[in-house]
């Protein structure tokens, strides 16, 4: 049976930048390989975001799997619940929970400096502890990923999420509308509980940021998504650091792969990730989504050298493995490189813009396009893929009426 293998570099996409005379950093990294797949493959545009709908990593990602967001997206937070094995009620409402750095008002680190996950544990642990009960539970994840349970709570409030405004003053963003109080109230005290504790600090001394409060976003009610292999007629798994990713793969009944040594940041264990998922597509199933988030948090933090790092790291740990996998495969071996949304640094946060992507199929070559960048696709963007969750049954090769 045919293989597929889906390469995500999370925010990958960007816009020209003066710095980099005019060019995106995907245009100025050295990637030989995706620039290879684009020459012998079939490349295009694709709208991972709906019109109306938040340019999420949940939404975009839900798109490239072959899921409409607006049939199934409830929120971020129960997608990240489902990884966690929370058990949420259909009344129940999760939240995500970031740990934060806020001076004078200001965020200043939506991150907490990278904060490590052994130290967010035992905050999380604290905050739980003094403001936990039988309607608030906090659940501790990944680095500052967190989450809030509210048990019989309300989804209506009005949040934002706070990699959306590093640099700005954050009372105008904190959460309003109908249960908004209760939030606020709970970001409120977290400033209390953190503000002498000994991990904050220790992180002080270091010269690192600390975590100075936490702030609640993202939020919804348990999602029901349908099968994945039921749907497209294939055994699937995702690897991925990130909690989000590893809860759509829960909920869509693939297999969420742990891969030690992956931290969602740049020092991500990458040559791990791409062994693993050749180890999947051998013994185990025919598809793997490979979900790297790298490119995004450096994004996010607005360090082109550093996203343009990630991007080339993607080119040269991870695709030399994974090619030089499907040379060993009889069967027909499938690429699909993408990324999810664009995350441009001159602004720090998720566009719902159109991304590049190139279907690659050992089996077939085609005259394809000069390279992989938006500047070499560019002449492709008035035939956009406008429906983003139908890519996936095109690279699989069929249509399907469980796609929507």
């Amino acid at each position: 049976m045919a293989k597929y293998l889906v390469l995500l570099g999370d925010g990958m996409a960007d816009e020209p930048l003066e710095v980099l005379n005019g060019r995106t950093p995907l245009a100025a990294a050295h990637t030989p390989n995706m620039d290879g797949l684009a020459q012998r493959g079939v490349c295009g545009w694709v709208r991972t975001v709906p019109p109306g709908m938040p340019p999420g990593s949940d939404v975009a990602n839900l798109s490239v799997m072959g899921f409409n967001p607006a049939t199934y997206y409830t929120g971020r937070a129960p997608l990240e619940a489902a990884s966690m094995g929370i058990e949420m009620r259909p009344q129940d409402v999760a939240y995500r929970c970031n740990l934060v750095t806020v001076r004078n008002g200001t965020m200043v680190d939506y991150s907490a400096g990278h904060i490590s996950s052994q130290e967010a544990r035992e905050l999380i642990k604290a905050i739980h502890s003094a403001l936990g009960d039988d309607i608030f539970a906090f659940f501790p994840g990944v680095s500052y990923r967190h989450l809030l349970v509210w048990r019989g709570g309300k989804d209506s409030p009005q949040t934002t999420p706070p990699h959306d405004i590093s640099g700005r003053l954050v009372e105008e963003y904190l959460p309003n509308g109908d249960g908004a109080e209760d939030l606020r109230v709970l970001m409120k005290k977290s400033r209390e509980i953190l503000s002498h504790h000994p991990v904050n600090e220790r992180r002080v001394r270091e010269g690192k940021n600390p975590a100075t409060m936490i702030w609640l976003w993202g939020q919804g009610k348990k999602p029901k998504l349908p099968s994945f292999e039921e749907t497209y007629g294939v055994k699937g798994a995702v690897i991925s650091a990130v909690d989000l990713m590893k809860g759509i793969a829960v909920l869509l009944d693939m297999e969420p792969i742990s891969v030690p040594g992956a931290t969602g940041y740049l020092d991500t264990d990458y040559e791990g990730k791409a062994q693993a998922a050749l180890d999947f597509l051998r013994k185990r199933g025919d598809l793997v989504y490979l979900h790297i988030e790298a490119p995004d948090e450096a994004g996010h933090q607005g360090e082109v050298d550093a996203k343009i790092k990630a991007i080339e790291d993607i080119d040269a740990r991870v695709l030399p493995i994974i090619l030089e996998g499907a040379r060993g495969y009889s069967e027909p071996f499938n690429i699909l490189l993408l990324c999810d949304h664009p995350t441009p640094i001159a602004i720090k946060t998720h566009t719902s813009n159109p991304v590049p992507f190139v279907i690659w199929r050992s089996h077939q070559e085609w005259a394809g396009e000069r390279g992989y960048s938006e500047a070499y696709l560019a002449h492709l963007r008035p035939y956009t893929l406008q429906q983003g969750h139908r890519l996936m049954a095109l690279f699989l090769e069929h249509l399907c009426q469980a796609c929507g």
